[in-house]
């Protein structure tokens, strides 16, 4: 069996399905990290995401009490979802520190332009800055954990094997030496 070298929908398919599990760990990071910060603060959990959604596809809990239950739902499966974005930032080149970035850049950015649209939120300037920075913290925890997640299980695709080859190849033939690399 040949491997192709440039399989461009291999490599989508495997920048996604990193990036739905990587997103999953960003996921599981942020519930935690509103977990602990909910119970330092004393903050009830937040019903933004049954408010979106409740808007833009129809979907309601059946009673009060599955609320909290339709949110957790819509939280786990938005957060995971967005792991694929991670994933297509990957196939740009960009990867550790810079790729996260970009990524926190992505989801928190969004939040803050359709929260308020679905007045699940007031707008960043109506908010007070002991919340804003609460907030960008957990978005901050997602994105971290969805980051590392991400790199380490893309550890040993092509693109790495084919720079460490080069990198060993230049070893050898001494050059890096002389370069201090």
């Amino acid at each position: 069996m040949k491997i192709h070298q440039n399989n461009v929908l291999g490599e989508l398919g495997s920048a996604i399905g990193k990036g739905l599990l990587a997103g999953l760990a960003g996921t599981a990071a942020i519930t935690l990290s509103q977990i602990i910060e909910m119970k330092i603060t004393k903050r009830e959990p937040s019903d933004a995401t049954v408010k979106v959604v409740s808007e833009t596809v129809d979907v309601k809990p059946v009673s009060e009490e599955q609320k909290e239950k339709v949110s957790q739902e819509i939280h786990w499966a938005y957060g995971t979802a967005w792991g694929v974005t991670r994933g297509l930032i990957s196939l740009t080149g960009l990867k550790g520190l810079p790729a996260t970035l970009v990524h926190f850049a992505a989801i928190w950015g969004t939040a803050l332009v359709v929260l308020p649209k679905y007045k699940a939120a007031p707008p960043i300037n109506e908010e007070e800055p002991k919340a804003i920075a609460i907030d960008a913290f957990h978005h901050a925890i997602y994105a971290t954990a969805a980051g590392l997640a991400f790199d380490a299980l893309d550890a040993g695709s092509r693109n790495e094997r084919k720079i460490r080859g080069i990198v060993k190849h230049l070893k050898l033939k001494g050059l890096l030496n002389k370069l201090k690399f």
